[in-house]
């Protein structure tokens, strides 16, 4: 095997929220017992970004790092490419290809639509009429990442017959759960639904569970539904192997744009998080491109065997072109979320 697959969690003070993403990875071996998979954490659990990068490349040509995270920010787009390129300078030999995290999708709005279902089932009267829904993310300093909790929530409500689906965060942004439960209540909503956007456990879904709770005393007149957090459905391993897949093949877009864009080293040296909010003026010494190195390590037997066309994906080509996602860091912590 000449690939490996290194998945990043975000880690979690709390021991079983790193153990549901270990049972993930046990799953995903299962599910393709041919790929060499291993996995590594942010923070707060070994092993670490940087050792768990170096220890995928050992005896692979070729590294498909995969964040298993919701929505980018300062890790996403500051911490993960500086362990990669950390990496690229100890394992000169092997081809690390950075793909993009899970991010507001068709599959993520899949498992919230069915957890909201079974919320409404549990309630005493089932009528989305009356009944708000909160989609509850962490909160993050980078904008991007909250207005993809905003974008699932208006997806919620596009495809659905709730009049009020809001969403709230449990730190660092606003609004916060108590006041968007507040606000509903003075609506006229007699039951509420609470979807916490978590794909694992941890000390923040406890807070939830704690806040829940004394919403329910603060309103014995409201119903509450709290769903739990979700990650082992098949619709997160379908799109990582979607991850895999595309970037086996060289799909345009495929890569993630952070990987070796200067903005990005540029903002980490004045002490600010990564803004894509520029075009890109012609480089001095373009480094090869991801894809190069690829074609240059694709001696061994690859996974899946796919020509490796090149595409406009990374930062190293000449011609000045809008970037395609803006994500500006407004507070200068690059830190993505809050603590898990």
């Amino acid at each position: 095997m000449n690939t490996t697959i290194l998945l990043i969690g975000h880690g979690s003070r709390e021991p079983e929220g790193n153990d549901e993403i270990h049972a993930f990875v046990a799953q995903w071996r299962a599910r393709q017992p041919a790929w060499r998979i291993e996995v590594c954490f942010i923070e707060f659990a070994p092993p670490g970004l940087h050792d768990g990068l170096l220890q995928a490349a050992q005896g692979s040509q070729r590294v498909l790092v995969l964040p298993l995270i919701l929505n980018a920010a300062g890790h996403v787009k500051m911490e993960i490419p500086e362990a990669i390129e950390h990496a690229r300078a100890h394992c000169p030999g092997v081809a690390f290809l950075y793909g993009p995290h899970l991010t507001a999708c068709e599959p993520i709005l899949a498992i919230l639509q069915r957890q909201l279902r079974q919320c409404m089932n549990a309630l005493d009267m089932p009528d989305p009429t009356t009944t708000g829904v909160v989609l509850l993310g962490r909160g993050s300093s980078d904008r991007q990442a909250n207005g993809d909790v905003a974008k699932m929530a208006r997806w919620l409500q596009e495809d659905g017959h709730h009049e009020l689906v809001e969403i709230a965060f449990t730190g660092i942004t606003w609004p916060r759960l108590e006041r968007v439960v507040q606000r509903q209540v003075l609506l006229g909503m007699k039951q509420i639904v609470v979807l916490p956007y978590y794909l694992y456990t941890g000390t923040l879904m406890q807070r939830i569970g704690r806040q829940v709770a004394h919403l329910r005393a603060q309103y014995p007149q409201v119903r509450f539904a709290q769903s739990p957090h979700f990650g082992l459905e098949r619709e997160i391993f379908e799109l990582l192997e979607g991850r895999v897949a595309d970037l086996l093949e060289g799909t345009p877009g495929s890569l993630l744009p952070c990987d070796g864009c200067k903005y990005r080293e540029i903002a980490h040296d004045l002490g600010h998080g990564h803004s894509h909010e520029h075009t890109h003026a012609p480089a001095a010494a373009p480094a090869p491109t991801p894809e190069a190195v690829v074609a240059l390590a694709a001696g061994g037997a690859p996974m899946h065997r796919h020509a490796h066309a090149p595409h406009g994906a990374d930062h190293a080509h000449g011609a000045a072109h809008p970037h395609p996602h803006p994500h500006p860091h407004p507070h200068p912590h690059p830190h993505e979320t809050a603590t898990a």
